[in-house]
C-alpha cells in the first residue's frame, strides 16, 4: 500500500477529470469527477494509499488527459496504470487497452477478445469495477446493437468519449488520405 499518493484535476470538455498517482506515477484510479476521496474508494485495499495530496499537474498524466480530450486519442495509451484483483479481471483490463479507438466492441465480444467467450456477464462486472477510467478505457464497450450500457461516469460521458474517439480516428484517416493524394 502507498501512504500517499498524488491527484490532480484538470478541465475537460465533459467536467473535471480526476487521476490519482502512485509513487513511480503509475494512475491508480481516474474519472470525470472532482472527488479524489471517491476516487481513492474505488482503489483495491492492497493499493489503497492512506491520504492524498494535491497538485496542480501529474505530468505525463495530466499531458495525456489533455492530449486525448484535444484529439490525440492514443495519447492515453503510453500512460502506466496499476490496479489488482483476480487473474480474470486483470486480464480483462489488459485487453481493454488493446480495443482501438473508434472501433468499440460489443461486451460479447470483449470477453471473446478476453479468451472466455462465454463470461459476458465477466466482462460487463471488469468493466463495472475500472477504477482507471480513460486510460482502461471500458467506455469502448457496447451492448449488442450498439446500445451505450452502463458507464460509472454517466451515458452522457460515454456517448461524448465515444464520438470524439471517432471523429479523432476518422480526422487521422482524412490527413493520412490526404497526405497520400499529394504524393
Amino acid at each position: 500500500m502507498t501512504s500517499t499518493a498524488d491527484y490532480a484535476v484538470a478541465a475537460t470538455p465533459i467536467g473535471p477529470f480526476t487521476a490519482l498517482v502512485d509513487a513511480d506515477g503509475a494512475v491508480l484510479a481516474s474519472g470525470w469527477t472532482a472527488d479524489a476521496e471517491g476516487l481513492r474508494a474505488l482503489i483495491h485495499p492492497a493499493l489503497r494509499p492512506a491520504s492524498l495530496r494535491s497538485r496542480d499537474a501529474l505530468g505525463a498524466v495530466t499531458e495525456a488527459v489533455a492530449a486525448f480530450h484535444d484529439g490525440e486519442v492514443e495519447a492515453i495509451d503510453r500512460v502506466p496504470v496499476r490496479q489488482r484483483s483476480g487473474p480474470f479481471l486483470l486480464h480483462a483490463w489488459d485487453v481493454l487497452r488493446t480495443v482501438p479507438a473508434g472501433e468499440p466492441l460489443t461486451y460479447t465480444e470483449f470477453a471473446e477478445a478476453a479468451g472466455r467467450p462465454a463470461a459476458t456477464r465477466a466482462a460487463a462486472n471488469a468493466c463495472a469495477r475500472n477504477a482507471a477510467a480513460l486510460f482502461v478505457p471500458c467506455h469502448r464497450i457496447l451492448r449488442i446493437g450498439g446500445a451505450l450500457g452502463g458507464f460509472r461516469w454517466g451515458l452522457a460521458a460515454k456517448r461524448w468519449l465515444l464520438a470524439h474517439e471517432a471523429r479523432a480516428v476518422a480526422g487521422a484517416g482524412a490527413a493520412e488520405l490526404a497526405g497520400i493524394a499529394r504524393r
